[in-house]
């Protein structure tokens, strides 16, 4: 692995990230029995409430848990700063987070203006108190990377987002659904999806394929450009479906287009690495690449169908996409955050990151996601059979569960034996 450009000396405590992680599978889990014991024609739309409770279990219970897990360790050691309390803060927003993200379910199942309430204070708090951490800690960043930039870029993007969620989640409490709620709702999913994960996930590539693939580095110009270039995108298409909603999909096939042509580099780039070797996440970036290249495409013409297709593309952009990568990173991240914390206390006789997950589980939760994954797509054409792929999707999420705690009931195991070395002096 290429360690050069980072500051291992500033990487927080591993429980900062860790909690993050460990929850995500719990929700996503949920989120499967919430499909499972819902009417099968939940896939026809996105804006029933059960449909906005299952989405928002996935995208904040998950993709939100791993990426603001990913900020808190990632920022420190790419860009050398410091974030402050960040113990603190990662346990009281990540309380904060839950607590909302539960009262949020509660409320678009019961539809109680109480609860919707509750989860306006716990998700509000939650994120906005992370993210301006985070924010601030940024304006001392001395090494300004590209995978920094991104992140600082989707920050924003992540922002946006959240304010917009509170206002639609507003709406709720007051029992007033405004006339631009679905316009909000629009803006608040494209710029969470592409602006915040999107941008998020590339800048993290830019750092992850070389460091732990030895793929070859990004050319400069997508290192440089390419956020701007689809941040720029995303601005021109709010700006056209304010004014000019006929011309909204020349924004729509700017983005679509960047996208599709990090899926290829990506895709490219795992092609030429040093590391032969094939894993369980190597396939996952496949499946992302494959993904996010199909939901693309679909995204630039689905005004062009029925409104029911939204729900598919938002399969192959979620599940395919976003979930893919995201797992395929914590199969990376997780055993590599174990193995440092304990190398850097002075433990030398610890497992390999190769050897902390059995290979053999993690195959099986990438099949079981995959059958999951093309059996929804599936099931939105023949939703009887919706049920079973649910189930499916639960196995696979406590299987990918049991292999998080396997390395964190690891950590905790070797941290109550003595060290090899005594480290305190380099501290």
């Amino acid at each position: 692995m290429d360690f050069n450009g980072l500051s291992i000396d500033q990487a927080p405590p591993i429980s900062a990230p860790l909690r993050f992680f460990l929850t995500a599978p719990l929700f996503a889990i949920l989120a499967g029995f919430l499909v499972l014991f819902s009417d099968p024609e939940i896939l026809r739309t996105r804006f029933a409430l059960e449909s906005i409770a299952v989405t928002h279990t996935i995208t904040i219970g998950f993709f939100g848990f791993v990426m603001l897990g990913a900020l808190t360790q990632m920022l420190p050691v790419l860009a050398g700063v410091k974030i402050p309390n960040i113990e603190k803060v990662a346990k009281y927003t990540h309380l904060s987070l839950v607590f909302g993200l539960v009262f949020f379910i509660l409320a678009f199942i019961d539809d109680n203006k109480l609860f919707y309430l509750l989860a306006m204070v716990g998700l509000g708090v939650g994120f906005l108190t992370l993210i301006s951490f985070i924010a601030l800690s940024m304006q001392d960043v001395k090494n300004f990377t590209p995978t920094v930039k991104n992140m600082a870029i989707s920050l924003f993007f992540a922002f946006t987002s959240v304010l917009l969620g509170l206002m639609l989640l507003g709406e709720y409490v007051s029992q007033e659904i405004g006339s631009i709620h679905m316009f909000l709702a629009n803006v608040h999913s494209v710029w969470g999806i592409f602006g915040f994960a999107g941008i998020l996930l590339i800048g993290v590539a830019f750092q992850v394929l070389p460091m732990f693939y030895v793929a070859p580095s990004f050319k400069e110009f997508c290192l440089s450009k390419v956020a701007k270039i689809i941040s720029a995108g995303l601005m021109l298409w709010l700006i056209l479906n304010l004014f000019i909603p006929s011309y909204a999909l020349v924004a729509k096939i700017w983005i679509a287009t960047f996208f599709w042509a990090f899926a290829t580099t990506a895709w490219l780039k795992l092609n030429k690495r040093k590391r032969k070797v094939s894993d369980i996440t190597i396939w996952y970036w496949r499946v992302a690449s494959i993904s996010l290249s199909t939901g693309s495409f679909f995204w630039i013409f689905d005004e062009y169908f029925d409104s029911q297709y939204t729900v598919l593309v938002g399969l192959f952009f979620g599940l395919g996409f976003l979930l893919s990568i995201m797992m395929g990173m914590l199969y990376k991240i997780i055993p590599f955050l174990v193995w440092f914390h304990l190398n850097g206390a002075g433990y030398m006789s610890i497992p390999t990151m190769n050897e902390m997950i059995d290979k053999r589980l993690s195959k099986l939760q990438f099949f079981m996601f995959l059958f999951s994954f093309g059996g929804f797509v599936f099931s939105f054409f023949m939703p009887q059979f919706l049920w079973f792929f649910a189930l499916s999707f639960i196995i696979s999420m406590v299987i990918l569960e049991y292999n998080i705690v396997t390395c964190a009931l690891l950590y905790a195991k070797i941290k109550k034996t003595k060290p090899d070395f005594d480290m305190s002096a380099f501290k």
